[in-house]
């Protein structure tokens, strides 16, 4: 991640809670995730790279989405006998994602594609370059996105 000029959290308090990060300070960025060029991230928003999370230039993320690379289902049923899982998942460059969506881990979100407003996109989904997901759970509509820019 490149570091910014200048802290876009400036003037933040301390009780905010949400550690600093270049794109918005209401934004709660966690692990490591590789975020290229030119994306813009919205507030109210979870971005989660601590199982791996590629974002490609040119994305827009809208305010409250969720994008998650781990789950702690098997965890918190088993007792604490089993582990967080995670899985790595990747966003492709000029990906819109609107408001309120979900991204579960593990899943594949080609380029130039739209991710829905309040769509859940479920775990191991795979979604090929200009394609529209939508609805819950998300359903994928290749090519979908082509109109767009045709």
């Amino acid at each position: 991640m490149r570091e910014p000029a200048e802290s876009p959290n400036a003037g933040v308090p301390d009780w905010h809670g949400i550690a600093p990060n270049r794109y918005n300070p209401h934004a709660w960025i966690v692990g490591e995730p590789e975020i290229g060029e030119g994306v813009w991230i919205g507030a109210f928003t979870v971005i989660d790279g601590s199982g791996g999370l590629v974002i490609g230039d040119g994305c827009d993320i809208s305010a409250g989405v969720q994008i998650y690379t781990h789950s702690t289902v098997e965890r918190c049923l088993s007792e604490r006998a089993r582990d967080i899982r995670r899985a790595p998942t990747t966003i492709g460059s000029n990906v819109h994602i609107g408001a309120n969506a979900v991204v579960l881990m593990g899943a594949d979100i080609g380029h130039h594609s739209v991710v829905a407003a309040g769509a859940v996109v479920t775990e191991n989904t795979v979604a090929p370059p200009y394609s529209v997901l939508r609805g819950v759970p998300a359903r994928v509509h290749p090519e979908a996105a082509r109109r767009f820019v045709d």
